[in-house]
Parts: structure tokens; sequence; C-alpha cells
């Protein structure tokens, strides 16, 4: 894509994971220059139209350092989402050194501002379904997953641990949800699994979800209202698991599941289930860790981001048919009453 003719410049890491693609989108459509960091594997397919593509790694401390030059802002997406056992060592070295190298580069190069990705599961669960807000301090030791703990400990560093002469913002979503889930993430392969016929049982529990769109509608305003060395929850809506699988059935006209799976019995398969479906190479449908999230508090407040920077969020059953809609046409068949997996090149 060639330079556009415009008054903001923005670098973007993540770019091709499902944030990461919309959110370019967006920028490119609001007319800026978006710059996107990508690992030379990585599929471009999918944003080429929309941006400028620089191959590097955020765990390149050097790479980085040649490249994040001139940015008005960088948006850091970049990371690994795994709740799978063993993968600790890559989760640290991607979700929080990768950071450190990155908010060293943007302070080398005196990049004004960075606009940081993070996770609700950063932050300290409360009891009781007490309302969860930013907090101000993160303890790694006081969230559940490894995964967690990196965001944790990332989130601290890019909002006690940065200069002043680096604006950061920090935001906070939820489960993401929506179309564009072009590497087919974690819920996304829930949606997916329930339309092949995989999902014969359900789990008791629920969570947070939030449209994708709506999430970097968010990080853009982020960009543009946030407060420095704040951060914003961009939440959306709770529903039951039960209440979720039955509004696929209805939409695509398919019987509800109807077995409920006892929560003890579940968790404590879990591990066992994690290991085999590791020597088969395979993603497990649930780990133990996402068991125990279900059945969480997951009362996050979106106050403050409505209130500072504008924050809006769609009607959560129109972001379960446009996730339907898109997992049914990118990934999936119909054939007569029934979907076969797509086999994608």
């Amino acid at each position: 894509m060639k330079p556009r003719s415009t008054d903001m410049k923005y670098l973007v890491t993540g770019a091709t994971g499902h944030i990461g693609n919309v959110l370019v989108r967006k920028l490119y459509k609001l007319g800026h220059e978006v710059h996107a960091l990508v690992m030379q594997n990585d599929d471009i397919s999918i944003i080429e139209p929309f941006v400028t593509v620089i191959y590097g790694d955020i765990t390149d401390k050097n790479r980085l350092f040649e490249v994040v030059k001139g940015y008005d802002a960088v948006f850091h997406l970049a990371g690994i989402v795994e709740i799978r056992l063993g993968k600790k060592k890559l989760l640290y070295k991607v979700n929080v050194e990768g950071t450190k190298n990155l908010l060293e580069a943007c302070q080398i190069n005196k990049v004004k501002r960075l606009v940081y990705t993070s996770s609700v599961h950063a932050i300290e669960e409360k009891k009781n379904n007490q309302l969860i807000e930013e907090p101000l301090e993160f303890n790694p030791k006081k969230v559940k997953g490894y995964y967690a703990k990196t965001k944790a400990i990332a989130t601290d560093i890019v909002l006690n641990q940065t200069s002043k002469d680096l604006e950061t913002v920090v935001v906070y979503p939820s489960g993401i949800i929506g179309p564009y889930d072009y590497k087919l993430s974690n819920f996304g392969q829930v949606f997916t699994d329930y339309l092949l016929g995989r999902l014969t049982a359900y789990l008791k529990g629920g969570y947070n979800f939030v449209d994708v769109r709506d999430v970097a509608d968010g990080i853009i305003s982020a960009a543009i209202k946030g407060k420095d060395k704040e951060g914003y929850i961009l939440s959306g809506h709770s529903i039951k698991i039960k209440e979720l699988l039955d509004y696929i059935a209805e939409y695509t006209h398919r019987k509800k599941v109807k077995t409920k799976l006892a929560y003890w019995f579940i968790l404590s398969m879990s591990y066992f289930a994690e290991f085999i479906f590791m020597i088969m190479r395979r993603r497990p449908l649930f780990t133990h860790y996402s068991i125990s999230v279900l059945n969480s508090n997951h009362n996050f407040s979106n106050i403050k981001a409505k209130r500072e920077l504008g924050f809006k969020t769609r009607d959560i059953y129109t972001s379960i048919k446009d996730t339907i809609d898109f997992a049914s046409q990118h990934y999936l068949v119909k054939v007569g009453n029934k979907y076969r997996k797509k086999i994608i090149n």
C-alpha cells in the first residue's frame, strides 16, 4: 500500500490478530497512515490493502529500535493468548519482554503515545460478584493462569514503570466475539465446534462478551481521549453459556444442547484432557483455566470507558449473529442442514 497523505501516522503490532485486523481497517477508513509490524510467517492478505507492512518481532529489540520511528502513536496488540499447558516461557518472552522492548524503542525514538491492549484477566477478581473496576496496582500472584499473570506484569510496566516522556494508556477488553476472526480464537472455536455438532453438552457458568468492532473503536478513542497512565475496561454484556448456546441453536435452526456436565467432574478431568490434546497437537475445547473463568466473577464495569472515551457497545445478539455468519462463511460449508469444515489453503 502506498503512503497516504494524513496528519496521523500509526504503528500497530498484532495487526493480523482478531482485534488488530479490525483496528487497522477502521484506522484506514478514518484516513490515517497505518503501518503494521508483522512476523515473517504471518498471513498479511487480510490487512495488506489497509497498511504498509513492516516485518519484525517484538522480542527482537534491535529490530524495534530500527523501525519504531516517526509515529504519532503505537497500538500494541501483539501477544500470545494461550491457555493451554506448557507455554510459560513463550508467554513471558512475548507478553512481558516483548512489551518492555517496544516501550524502550518508543522512548528512545520519542514516540508520543502508546496504547496497550491488556485484558480483564490482568485485574484481580473480586469476591461475591462485586463490581470490578480499573485497578491502580497489579499483582500477578492474585490472578489466575499464567497468561493472566504475564498480562498483569506487562500492564504494570506500561502504567507504572514507564518514562513520563511517553504517554501510555491501557485498555482491558473482556471476551472478544464478532466477525473477522481469521485465526479462529478460543471463543470462535466454540462457535464453530457447535455448528459442526461437536458440542453435545454444556457447562455451568457464563461470561462477559464484547464485540471486536466496539473494542477497536474503544482503542482508537483511547489514543485520542485516554488519560496518560490510566486504563479503561472495554466490557460488553454478560450471558450464561446455556443462553448463548440456545440462541445459536435458534438462529441456526438446530437442536438445543440439553445435557449439562457436572462442574466438579469436568474440572477434575480437565488437566488429563489437556495433556491428551497436547500429545495430539490439537486445541482442547475447554481447559482447566477456561472452565474456572466461566465460573468466576465477570461483573466488569465499563462506566469509565463510556464516560471518558465515549465507549459504546452494540446488542450482544447482533454480535453473536455476526460471529456465526462469519464462522459459517469462512470456516464451514453447509451441506443440507449440516455443516462441514472447509479446507482452507
